[in-house]
């Protein structure tokens, strides 16, 4: 999977405040449900190491502290059914707006390109971008993704250069896992809304 730059998720943040433009996406050839996989089953789950797997490939160098942050979601909330891996920019000074895409993958039930947005708190001014990966949990279909999830009280943690907070909707459960500056502004984030377009609205 061909990591989207800093650059185009930075123009993309900007192209969507200013009007909902949508761009071609890199990672949409590649949600499409692959032969055999129904969309609307129940995803069946992964285990710690494949995620740990996985993270390592997708944020590289910088992913020392990663095991430590998923196995503490393990401990919490089981083994997830499905995960998200993607990017995001997010714009603030103490206040701001935090936009991202990628593809939530499934082992059973296909996988899906998903965007997302939210308010963001800390103090990092501009806007940068960052490599997220998000683990799903109780997901009972893949399109069941899309809904707004709100922040869970003390579920925010920072391990090892990671950031870790859990968002939910009806029993589903949502944590999603940044690195550095992405980090802490993760542990800020009161709530989501995932989209299958990209909106300008965050709300």
């Amino acid at each position: 999977m061909r990591a989207v730059s800093r650059r185009e998720i930075a123009v993309k943040l900007a192209l969507m405040a200013a009007g909902g433009i949508v761009l071609p996406s890199p990672l949409a050839a590649q949600a499409a449900p692959r032969p055999g996989q129904r969309p609307d089953e129940r995803p069946d789950e992964f285990s710690t190491e494949e995620l740990i797997d996985d993270g390592h490939r997708f944020f590289g160098t910088i992913s020392r502290g990663l095991a430590e942050v998923v196995e503490a979601a393990t401990r919490r909330w089981g083994r997830p059914n499905g995960y998200i891996l993607g990017q995001e920019a997010s714009g603030a000074f103490v206040g701001g707006l935090r936009y991202g895409e990628g593809t939530m993958y499934t082992r059973n039930a296909g996988d899906l390109h998903v965007f997302w947005q939210g308010p963001s708190l800390g103090f990092d001014a501009g806007a940068d971008g960052d490599r997220t990966m998000m683990l799903v949990y109780n997901l009972p279909a893949t399109r069941a993704i899309y809904r707004r999830y709100g922040g869970v009280d003390g579920s925010a943690y920072l391990v090892g250069g990671f950031g870790m907070t859990a968002l939910i909707d009806n029993k589903v459960v949502v944590v999603p896992i940044r690195s550095g500056v992405g980090a802490r502004l993760g542990l800020n984030v009161s709530y989501l809304k995932f989209t299958p377009k990209p909106t300008w609205n965050p709300f």
